[in-house]
């Protein structure tokens, strides 16, 4: 761990942060009351599995965890937990539906139907 508290192959973005050989991602979470965003530089070749490392040594993604149990995607397409990152890449994690979408749409229907 750094001073940071982050792991050495990470650094949370900030001004003082070196570009260097590094590539800077973003991780994303959302839940139903908030959104979670963290800049991090991750050392390269980066993999979404060192933005996830770095994520979660940052406390804002504490909640969010634990990562690997999550599936995850890059700019909206599922991704390999060993996949590649690129600079500025969006690491997305997401999480479980509360409901089948097919199946909340037809009880919905059915219930218009009921009341007319």
């Amino acid at each position: 761990m750094s001073a940071s508290g982050a792991p050495p192959s990470a650094v949370q973005d900030d001004a003082s942060a070196t570009a260097g050989n590094t590539v800077r991602v973003e991780v994303v979470a959302a839940f139903a009351d908030r959104a979670l965003v963290g800049r991090y530089r991750i050392a390269a070749p980066a993999t979404v599995r060192a933005a996830l490392e770095a994520a979660a040594a940052d406390p804002q993604f504490a909640a969010a965890g634990p990562f690997d149990a999550n599936a995850v995607g890059v700019f909206g397409r599922l991704a390999a937990i060993d996949e590649r990152l690129e600079e500025g890449d969006r690491v997305e994690l997401y999480r479980a539906l509360a409901a089948d979408p097919k199946a909340a749409r037809r009880a919905r229907v059915r219930e218009a139907r009921r009341r007319q």
